[in-house]
């Protein structure tokens, strides 16, 4: 319970984080094939909600999350009050979760990891496809 007047921190879902990635993404999907678009989104979402559930799951909640573009990138940042890195979990079959790590670092073409003061921030990013007749993601 917070202190009346005090803001609460923010508590972004994983269905607002999704919403903000496909926002982001939109003119750019729409200029790419159905196939390429559909891949590119689907990537992000999933990315997305890992980073959004391992902080709701593993960290208290997020403090923060924001997503972007910039050059032939999408960018999505999570923040959260725990200065615990992540790290890749032996998972038995028969065990659910511990997979959502190693999901992020492979769909995304670089993570990165910043701890500061009580918490940390983990940014990953996802390259565009080059749009058809272009050369670039933009």
């Amino acid at each position: 319970m917070s202190v009346p007047g005090t803001p609460a921190p923010e508590r972004t879902t994983c269905a607002q984080a999704r919403a903000e990635v496909s926002w982001v993404l939109l003119e750019v999907c729409c200029g790419l094939p159905l196939e390429q678009a559909r891949r590119l989104h689907d990537d992000a979402l999933l990315v997305a909600t890992e980073l959004t559930s391992n902080a709701i799951r593993h960290a208290g909640g997020t403090t923060a999350f924001g997503a972007g573009l910039s050059g032939d990138s999408l960018w999505m940042s999570v923040s959260d009050h725990s200065v615990e890195v992540p790290r890749r979990i032996s998972s038995q079959a028969r065990t659910p979760g511990g997979f959502g790590w190693m999901v992020v670092q492979r769909l995304s073409s670089q993570v990165m990891v910043d701890v500061a003061g009580n918490g940390k921030t983990i940014t990953a990013e996802l390259r565009l496809p080059a749009a058809p007749g272009g050369s670039g993601g933009l």
